[in-house]
Formats: C-alpha cells, sequence, structure tokens
C-alpha cells in the first residue's frame, strides 16, 4: 500500500503504472484534507525520531540486525 496526497508526481500515469507494476496498491487523501495523512505522519516522526540512530544506519544489513522494541 502506497498512501499519498493528490500531488500530480502521484497521479501521473507513469507512477500508476509503477506501481501496478510491482502491484502495490494506491492510496490517496481526500483533495484539500490534511487531516488524512496524520497518522502516517506521526508514524514516520516516531520512526525517525524514537526508533533510528541520530548518525543513521551504516548499511542495510545492520538496520536489519539491530533489534527493535
Amino acid at each position: 500500500m502506497f498512501h499519498s496526497d493528490q500531488g500530480s508526481h502521484y497521479t501521473s500515469r507513469q507512477f500508476r503504472q509503477l506501481l501496478w507494476r510491482y502491484q502495490i496498491r494506491q492510496s490517496m487523501s481526500r483533495r484539500g484534507n490534511c487531516w488524512d495523512n496524520s497518522p502516517m505522519e506521526r508514524f514516520f516522526r516516531s520512526l525517525k525520531n524514537e526508533w533510528m540512530p541520530v548518525v543513521g544506519y551504516v548499511s542495510f544489513s545492520e538496520a536489519v540486525m539491530t533489534p527493535t522494541y
């Protein structure tokens, strides 16, 4: 599932075909309603501020091996 606003880059034919190719379902916020995105905004804020180290990970392998809580 890929959730976004209704920006032109997310509604373009090329982008929608890319999602279709990888069998990713698209979800969009209602036009002019910023509250639709608030749960995802909160999730990514928590991901960046609470779950990831400030300096990031050296490699993908390190990120996979790091325990999460």
